[in-house]
């Protein structure tokens, strides 16, 4: 018998399960598994950290770009540097005529 004949014919199987040996006996998983819920938050966790990981990378370098930016245009804008800033509360009421 020839390697040609050999592949030409290829094998039978018959797709049958395979069954245990002793018929109180049970198969024995190889590892065991983790429990779904075990699972579900292993993978919550591992997403929330890829995703802040990549917010702080996207947060980098937009202000890495603006840096620059600003760098380029000589730090002043149309008036010119601002030096420092004071934010006011402001409270509108409107009254009414008599």
């Amino acid at each position: 018998m020839s390697l040609e004949s050999e592949i030409e014919e290829g094998e039978v199987v018959n797709g049958l399960p395979v069954l245990a040996e002793e018929p109180g006996k049970s198969v024995v998983s190889a590892a065991p598994t983790l429990l779904p819920a075990k699972q579900a938050a292993a993978m919550a966790a591992g997403s929330f950290a890829v995703g802040a990981a990549t917010m702080a990378l996207a947060h980098r370098r937009k202000v890495k770009k603006a840096v620059k930016r600003r760098k380029k245009k000589g730090g002043g804008g149309v008036i010119g540097e601002v030096i420092g800033s004071n934010s006011f509360l402001v409270d509108v009421h409107l009254l009414k005529r008599n």
